[in-house]
C-alpha cells in the first residue's frame, strides 16, 4: 500500500501509535490489573497504579504516559528498521506479490510482522519490566519473563493486528493518502 519511503514511515507511525496504546492497555488492565488492585486494595486499575506511584520501569515508578512514550520509541524504531522490511521479504519468499491476491499477501505480511515484532518487543518488555529490587538479576528469570510475555502477547498480537489494528490502519492510511493524491492530480 505505501508507495514511497515517506508513506512507509507514516504507515509505520500510524500502526505503532494504535498498537502501543492497545498493548499498554492490554498489559496494564487485562493481564496485570487484578494483581495491581489486589496489591494495593484499590477498586480500579488506574487507582491501583496511582497508589503504586506509577508503573515500574527498570525499577523506577513512572506514569502511564511515560510507559507509552518508552514503548512507542522502541516499537517504532524496531518496526521501521527490522519489522516492516523483514516481514515483506518473508512474505515475498512464500508468495509472489504481483501474482498473489492483495488480501492474501497483506495477511502474510501481517503474520510475518507479528512473528517478528511480538518476540522482539516482548524481550524489550522483559528487560524494562524485570522485577528489579525483588531479587538479584538472573538471566533465567529474564528468559522466563520473556517466554511468559510472548505467551501472553502472541495471541493478542495476532488477532488484534489481523482483525482490528491493520484494517483500521489501512482505512486511516487510505483516507489520508488516497485523498491527498487525488487532490494533487485534480
Amino acid at each position: 500500500m505505501p508507495k514511497n519511503q515517506f508513506q512507509r514511515m507514516m504507515f509505520a507511525l500510524i500502526t505503532v501509535i494504535i498498537t502501543v496504546h492497545a498493548y499498554v492497555f492490554y498489559s496494564l488492565y487485562v493481564i496485570n490489573g487484578g494483581m495491581f488492585m489486589e496489591m494495593t486494595g484499590a477498586s480500579g486499575v488506574l487507582s491501583a497504579i496511582n497508589k503504586m506511584g506509577g508503573v515500574s520501569v527498570m525499577g523506577k515508578a513512572v506514569p502511564i504516559w511515560a510507559v507509552v512514550i518508552i514503548e512507542f520509541f522502541f516499537a517504532y524504531t524496531l518496526e521501521v528498521t527490522v519489522g516492516s522490511p523483514l516481514s515483506f521479504r518473508l512474505a515475498s519468499r512464500v508468495f509472489t506479490p504481483r501474482e498473489t491476491h492483495p488480501v492474501l499477501f497483506e495477511t502474510a505480511i501481517i503474520c510475518a510482522t507479528v512473528g517478528i515484532m511480538c518476540p522482539s518487543m516482548s524481550f524489550i518488555a522483559a528487560i524494562l519490566y524485570y522485577p528489579y529490587g525483588i531479587q538479584d538479576f538472573s538471566i533465567f528469570t529474564l528468559l522466563a519473563n520473556w517466554i511468559k510475555l510472548v505467551c501472553y502477547n502472541f495471541p493478542f498480537a495476532f488477532f488484534s493486528q489481523l482483525f482490528f489494528i491493520q484494517p483500521l490502519v489501512r482505512t486511516i492510511f487510505k483516507a489520508i493518502f488516497v485523498h491527498s493524491t487525488s487532490q494533487q492530480t485534480a
